[in-house]
């Protein structure tokens, strides 16, 4: 007999209870799914923005003024 340990059986168990598919009595319109195109949309766009300003600044840092010959 192979020792299973408690957590692994856990797992098992949540795993089992989770593949067993219920019936969702929902309706979804056509609003919600222009809602979450949306919201994907928005996030993608923050994501770039947050992205293009790290650049500047990692840019920025290895491109920093030195000092001239008057100064």
């Amino acid at each position: 007999m192979i020792m299973v340990s408690r957590a692994l059986r856990i797992a098992l168990v949540v795993v089992a209870c989770l593949s067993v598919a219920s019936p969702a009595f929902a309706y979804l319109d056509p609003g919600t799914g222009s809602m979450l195109i949306s919201a994907a949309l928005g996030v993608a766009a923050a994501v770039a923005l947050a992205l293009k300003m790290f650049w500047y600044r990692l840019i920025g840092f290895f491109r920093a003024k030195r000092p001239t010959a008057e100064e």
